[in-house]
């Protein structure tokens, strides 16, 4: 097992797929990971599907809208399009590379919309430098990551069996 530094700045996700290990990136992306540590400290991220999964490219998820399999709000059709219940993120852009493994915030057009949906790379892409907020990278796992199923949307998708924050995890 990977060894985590700070259990505070660690979150352990148990996929379909397997166990992720992310170190959080505070210094880097201190909104971004409060937000992340929060959301998962609800439980809002358990049971959210992977919802847009590009291989060589990336795996997303996090819509805890319509994207929770588990909540009456699950759509399919509309797993991408929302959120969660608190204001939208102020970009937190740097020059950190999204290489493989690396976690970062999904957005719409605005610079300032992310809110609860994340990526994780598969590879290099690093056209996607300072013009998406890096908050984590993962440590631990990431075979499990290249095992989510592929689609756009995917058909009966992979999800988040649940995401805690290590120093929660007994």
């Amino acid at each position: 097992m990977a060894e985590i530094k700070d259990r505070e700045q660690a979150l352990i996700m148990e996929t379909t797929k397997g166990k992720v290990v992310i170190e959080l990136f505070p210094d880097l992306a201190p909104g971004h990971v409060q937000r992340i540590k929060e959301l998962a400290r609800e439980g809002a991220y358990d049971g959210v599907v992977f919802h847009r999964v590009i291989d060589g490219f990336m795996a997303q998820t996090g819509d805890v809208k319509f994207g929770n399999s588990s909540k009456p709000s699950f759509n399919p059709g509309r797993a991408g399009m929302g959120g969660s219940d608190k204001p939208d993120l102020k970009a937190e852009f740097s020059n950190v590379n999204h290489g493989r493994g690396t976690c970062s915030m999904a957005r719409a057009q605005n610079p300032n919309s992310a809110n609860s949906q994340f990526f994780i790379c598969f590879g290099d892409a690093g056209f996607l430098n300072r013009q998406y907020t890096v908050w984590g990278q993962v440590i631990e796992g990431m075979e499990n990551v290249d095992k989510v199923k592929r689609g756009e949307p995917v058909q009966d998708p992979d999800k988040i069996v649940s995401l805690k924050v290590a120093a929660d995890v007994k």
